[in-house]
């Protein structure tokens, strides 16, 4: 029951250690736990099956119902035993699938009341393995005040919290975090964000950090600052101040996306202030510095977990602190539209130096408003219409590849699987890394 439970944690320490995903220590979780629920039942129908054999001997045909509502230690176990079946069946594809929000909430309960069963069964039997029961649950405590503990400290401060501003986007929005305290960034992270006003309960939906900066902080009052008081205090500046700004891009689906989406779009500007913060960062595992070809497949939304990692590639390569000599962004998405959302970052990418030299950009419009609308601003960037063909781009650049080559894709499931069968094929004719990223639940 112990991995059980540390699996599930956004906060598990093995996800640095090991530089595993959460999304693979979820899979684990899940599996773990249709094993605690298997062993639970084998384990209560071993005991009914002997005690069946007593009581028939005895001639006490009651004796088993008896047994469970007059024992505390049986009744216990019962509720425990209950509480998985439950926890097992809710969380099933479609049901989790269907209503994420209320899965979750539902989940968490019924997890609880079948790990307090069995702590009092255990108890109440005086059984030598309760304290794992116990330990157990005491992780489950210490990993979410862990995650209150980063989300008070870096979202609140005695005067001001973390300021949040929503742009409607065409099927999307542009959420900024102002956060309160400066943060520790790498590429590929992902936060949870949490809006009071439109949910009583703290989101479990990941987002991809899209774009992330951290600027000075003008003083605008000098109220609360020591004033110098002899011509030495003179000689010291002002402490510096940082703030970072992380953008999130929230496609619009339903529940809390589709409500943000609207509040924002029935604004005249488009733009709305509201309270929020968020929690994270968590991810950004895989450094893409060692290889000399990246390419980057992005799906749809998938485009905010890209930019970062081109960012920062253009930037190492402009350092000399990388192995990165070209780099190949495959963005795929249904219209035109969603340009919108990163526009004013990949204007700024465009403007890096030595941008012509290493970055290649593919667009692919599988439903263009116009035939006329698909077309190519130069050779670096290149603009299809129809689905993109992984195995074709592939193909393409590992021909062409300078050094080892690294593979990663955001997005869809049908479109990541393109990209890794596609990858496959190639792995025996070089060195070729795949990477995925996907939330799954």
């Amino acid at each position: 029951m112990m991995p059980l439970m540390v699996f599930a944690g956004r906060n598990n320490a093995f996800i640095p250690l090991l530089r595993v995903s959460f999304d693979t220590f979820n899979i684990l979780h899940r599996w773990i736990g249709r094993l605690v629920v298997v062993e639970a039942i084998v384990h209560t129908g071993a005991w009914m099956a002997v005690k069946h054999i007593a009581d028939k001997a005895e001639g006490k045909p009651n004796g088993m119902m008896a047994a469970l509502h007059g024992t505390p230690f049986l009744s216990w176990g019962t509720v425990s035993l209950v509480g998985m079946i439950f926890v097992m069946v809710q969380a099933s594809s479609a049901i989790r699938h269907l209503a994420y929000e209320t899965f979750l909430h539902l989940h968490q309960l019924l997890a609880f009341i079948a790990f307090l069963g069995a702590a009092i069964h255990g108890y109440q039997g005086q059984l030598p393995l309760t304290n794992y029961v116990y330990i157990t649950i005491a992780f489950w405590f210490l990993e979410r005040f862990i995650r209150m503990s980063k989300i008070i400290y870096r979202n609140f401060g005695l005067r001001s919290s973390t300021r949040v501003t929503v742009e409607a986007l065409p099927e999307a929005c542009r959420v900024t975090f102002d956060l309160k305290r400066p943060w520790e960034l790498q590429p590929g992270c992902h936060v949870y964000a949490h809006f009071p006003t439109l949910t009583w309960s703290l989101s479990s939906h990941p987002f991809s950090i899209a774009w992330y900066d951290t600027r000075p902080t003008p003083y605008r009052s000098l109220e609360n600052e020591k004033l110098p008081s002899s011509i030495k205090d003179l000689d010291y500046p002002l402490p510096s101040r940082t703030t970072t700004s992380i953008t999130l891009i929230m496609s619009k689906k339903e529940g809390m996306t589709a409500e943000l989406h609207a509040r924002a779009r029935a604004s005249p500007s488009g733009i709305i202030n509201i309270q929020g913060f968020i929690e994270g960062p968590y991810g950004g595992q895989e450094s893409l510095h060692s290889y000399g070809t990246v390419l980057l497949f992005a799906g749809g939304v998938g485009i905010t977990h890209q930019l970062s990692h081109v960012r920062d590639l253009l930037q190492t390569y402009n350092d000399a602190t990388s192995a990165v000599r070209k780099v190949v962004l495959i963005w795929t998405v249904r219209s035109q539209d969603a340009f919108d959302w990163v526009h004013p970052w990949m204007t700024e990418i465009f403007q890096m130096p030595h941008r012509r030299q290493v970055l290649k950009v593919l667009l692919f419009v599988t439903k263009p408003r116009h035939a006329g609308d698909i077309v190519s601003r130069s050779n670096q960037v290149q603009m299809f219409g129809g689905r993109c063909k992984p195995g074709k781009i592939v193909e393409e650049e590992f021909e062409k590849r300078t050094g080892a080559m690294a593979v990663t894709v955001c997005g869809p499931g049908a479109f990541a699987d393109e990209v890794r069968a596609a990858t496959r094929e190639r792995v025996q004719e070089g060195v070729v890394d795949f990477m995925e990223e996907s939330f799954s639940w």
